[in-house]
């Protein structure tokens, strides 16, 4: 097999994963795009391996073991990434990036819009609508 195959399909792989990065409004969306992306860079670095070691009489195998170890830190990535996602999306109530970054931006302020009253967040508001 030529080395063109799994490098286009792991541009086309990280091609995906940096859309979803950049368009995705769900953290963890946006988490399964990293992914995307690590396994497109794991898949060129196995198939730059094969490829390298057919041509060199006595090989190492680096790029298998870097992936693996790709593969290591990606787990640990998604294991903290997840529990960072799951406790926001406990305290704040959603995992929109969008609205998590507004939030954080109306902490700043001292709670008025324009110095008459406190702003009401939506839970507050649900909750009175519930009650």
């Amino acid at each position: 097999m030529h080395l063109a195959y799994p490098a286009v399909l792991s541009a086309l792989l990280f091609s995906t994963g940096l859309y979803g990065v950049l368009a995705r409004r769900n953290a963890i969306l946006v988490l399964m795009s990293v992914e995307l992306m690590l396994n497109a860079v794991n898949l060129n670095l196995v198939a730059f391996d094969v490829w390298l070691s057919k041509t060199a009489q006595d090989t190492l195998h680096s790029g298998q073991a870097l992936t693996l170890f790709t593969i290591a830190v990606a787990a640990a990535e998604i294991g903290i990434g997840l529990a960072i996602v799951l406790a926001v999306h406990r305290n704040r109530g959603t995992a929109d990036i969008d609205k998590l970054r507004d939030t954080a931006e109306s902490d700043d302020d001292d709670g008025t819009d324009d110095g008459s009253e406190p702003a009401r967040s939506e839970p507050a508001e649900k909750a009175e609508a519930t009650a």
